[in-house]
C-alpha cells in the first residue's frame, strides 16, 4: 500500500473538520463546551488513527496499538486532565503511532513531532482569533497532511548497515581485526 498523499490528507482535514463542527454544534445545546471537546477530541484522534492504521503497509502490532491508545485516551479523561494537557496527550498519540507506522529513523520521528507541534500552534491560533472548531480543526489536520513531505528515513551521521551481507562483512573484518591483535599480544610474551 502506497503512503497516503497530501491532497488525501487534506481530504481527510475537510472530514474531521466538518465532522467535528457538527458534533460540537449537536452536542453543544446538551453539554458545556469543554465536555464537549473531552469526548470530541479522542473521538477525533481515534479517527485518525484508525485511518493511519488503514494507510499503513505495516501489518504487525494493529490491535496492540489500537488498545495501547485506547488505555491511554481512557486513563487521560479518567484523570481529568486539564484541556490543555488532555489535548497534549492525543496529539501525542497521534505523532507516536505515525513515527511507528511511516517513519524508520529517529530523525523523521523527531521531523514530524516539530511538525505535531506546528499543527497544534495552527489550531490554537485559528481557536483564539475565529472561535471556530470547524477552523481549528482544519487547521491542525491540514498541517498534519504535510507527514507525508518527510522521507520514512532521513540520512544521519552513522547510518546501519541495511542488508546481512553488510553486517557479515563487518563481523568478518572485526573478527579478522581481533584475531591480529591477540596474536600481536600472544607474541609479545
Amino acid at each position: 500500500m502506497n503512503r497516503p498523499t497530501f491532497l488525501e490528507g487534506a481530504l481527510v482535514a475537510l472530514i474531521a473538520s466538518l465532522g467535528a463542527s457538527i458534533l460540537f454544534a449537536a452536542l453543544g445545546g446538551v453539554a458545556a463546551s469543554g465536555g464537549v471537546l473531552r469526548l470530541l477530541i479522542p473521538g477525533i484522534g481515534l479517527a485518525y488513527v484508525l485511518y493511519l492504521l488503514g494507510r499503513s503497509a505495516e501489518r504487525v502490532g494493529r490491535i496492540t496499538t489500537l488498545a495501547a491508545w485506547v488505555l491511554v485516551a481512557g486513563a487521560a479523561w479518567g484523570l481529568g486532565l486539564p484541556l490543555v494537557l488532555y489535548l497534549l496527550v492525543h496529539v501525542g498519540l497521534i505523532w507516536l503511532v505515525r513515527s511507528l507506522y511511516f517513519h524508520s529513523s529517529l530523525l523523521a520521528a523527531g521531523v514530524d513531532l516539530g511538525l505535531s507541534g506546528l499543527g497544534l500552534a495552527a489550531a490554537v491560533w485559528a481557536a483564539l482569533y475565529t472561535g471556530s472548531v470547524l477552523l481549528s480543526v482544519w487547521c491542525f489536520f491540514l498541517v498534519q497532511a504535510l507527514f507525508v513531505a518527510i522521507p520514512p528515513r532521513l540520512p544521519g551521521r552513522a547510518s546501519r548497515p541495511d542488508s546481512d551481507a553488510d553486517t557479515e562483512d563487518r563481523f568478518g573484518c572485526a573478527e579478522r581485526a581481533a584475531d591480529a591483535a591477540l596474536r600481536k599480544l600472544s607474541s609479545v610474551r
